[in-house]
């Protein structure tokens, strides 16, 4: 029997999974318990005949430090993924590409003015905005070491925009970049919007993945954890007594622990640990995330124009459209595509009662209304395969005043339940690199409350 004191996390996505192998790689005894049948949460990778496909989180931004150390640890080489995309505005196709010298800005100054960048109205906002970039870099960054809790307070995007001008030809372009985080970019925290553009505007040439996708990281996390990682254990319950955790209660009886690192969407915590005091309960509950559904069709041929990584539509909600296998070779078969669609906000909650054809249906019938010029989208029965995937809780939204009122949680929770320690994309700048930082502080703080080295 293993009498070493035991560390039980809840929850597999990346936070738990950095947690698990962190405790793992020092030698401590530690069970993950994640409810669904594969672990992996949000960075989980899907395989289906000789393809790998992303289900949710699918590039890594320049800023992510612990992302790309696990990535070296691990053994996964990283490839540039340098993004072509075609921008549907004003009735007619842009295409842009990143801007890493003067020479490919000047190149692309038609491009730029039809995206919103360089007309009269919008050169000062652009230039304001760029400028307050360049100045705090070190809290508008996703890294570890990221300072974007002292920025806080600054208010909602949409306001900040309001304050510069900024002209709603250049609101919608921001929209499209920041499409990804399928959410709605006018209540973000400035802070955390400007955080997102620096990343995807500014530092477009600087985006990496692993060669067969950001799943591939949650895969590698997943092997080199092995037994630890325990799936279809869904924990209804934390266990506190008297101010201490004890343990966690599964279908199949109470597991005791000596610390429990709650690695769950916000949301969920107040359900799972309901000792927790009002307060803590209260903001965990109004952390607020993005919604997604993504489709992803096996394709024998390419579905976009040749060259073209995506095509996006910011100003209505036809699927952001992307074929990863442009940038991403050995994601798929010889010869073979993918089609990937994505929708967020209230298109998606719309879609999630359907069934999986018919969400594939509407959503190429949506993207067939202003189809990319020389594509050659599938028809509604084409596919070497399709695979759903609904997102209730894709992208924590970074909200403003977010960032403040977790870190008094942090605080009042050390009080509270002193060997209990929460983890996830919220407790950090929201971000497959902040899940799994958060993840790695709470195995730390685990040890240490236990006493136990972690050098």
């Amino acid at each position: 029997m293993d009498n070493r004191k035991r560390v039980i996390i809840v929850g597999g996505g990346a936070a738990g999974l950095a947690a698990a192998y962190m405790l793992k790689k020092r030698g401590i005894n530690v069970i993950l318990f994640e409810e669904n049948d594969r672990a992996g949460g949000r960075l989980r990778g899907d395989r289906v005949d000789g393809f790998y496909i992303d289900e949710g989180a699918d590039f890594f931004c320049s800023s992510y430090d612990i992302v790309f150390r696990m990535c070296e640890e691990l053994n996964l080489p990283l490839v540039r993924s340098v993004m072509k995309l075609g921008w549907y505005r004003n009735g007619k196709w842009i295409i842009s590409s990143p801007i890493d010298s003067l020479g490919s800005a000047i190149r692309r100054l038609t491009a730029l003015w039809d995206l919103g960048f360089i007309t009269p109205r919008s050169i000062r906002p652009m230039l304001k905005i760029a400028k307050s970039i360049r100045k705090e870099a070190e809290y508008l960054n996703f890294s570890s070491e990221s300072r974007i809790l002292e920025l806080d307070g600054e208010g909602d995007a949409g306001a900040y925009m309001d304050s510069l001008g900024v002209p709603e030809s250049l609101r919608v372009t921001f929209r499209g970049f920041l499409e990804m985080t399928m959410g709605d970019v006018e209540l973000m925290g400035s802070a955390y919007m400007r955080t997102y553009l620096s990343e995807m505007l500014m530092k477009a040439d600087q985006i990496y993945v692993p060669e067969q996708g950001a799943g591939a990281l949650a895969d590698a996390l997943i092997d080199a954890c092995g037994e630890i990682v325990h799936v279809s254990k869904p924990v209804p319950k934390v266990v506190v007594t008297d101010g201490v955790a004890t343990g966690v209660i599964l279908e199949d009886g109470f597991v005791e622990a000596d610390a429990v690192i709650c690695a769950t969407p916000a949301t969920a915590v107040p359900r799972i640990i309901p000792e927790l005091s009002y307060r803590i309960r209260y903001t965990l509950e109004t952390v607020s995330y993005s919604r997604g559904c993504r489709v992803v069709i096996g394709l024998d041929r390419p579905p976009l124009p040749p060259g073209w990584n995506g095509a996006l539509y910011p100003e209505d909600d036809t699927p952001l459209l992307l074929d990863r296998s442009i940038n991403l070779p050995a994601c798929v078969p010889p010869g073979k595509s993918t089609l990937d669609l994505l929708v967020g906000r209230e298109r998606a909650e719309e879609l999630f009662p359907l069934d999986d054809e018919e969400i594939k249906r509407q959503m190429l019938r949506d993207a067939r209304r202003r189809p990319p010029p020389g594509s050659n989208l599938p028809a509604d029965d084409e596919g070497l395969f399709t695979r759903v995937y609904r997102w209730q809780e894709a992208v924590c939204m970074g909200l403003p005043y977010m960032f403040k009122e977790v870190e008094k949680v942090r605080h009042q929770l050390n009080k509270e339940v002193a060997n209990l320690f929460l983890a996830g994309d919220y407790m950090r700048v929201p971000s497959v690199n902040g899940a799994m930082t958060s993840g790695i502080d709470a195995a730390r703080q685990a040890a240490e409350c236990l006493a136990i080295p972690y050098s």
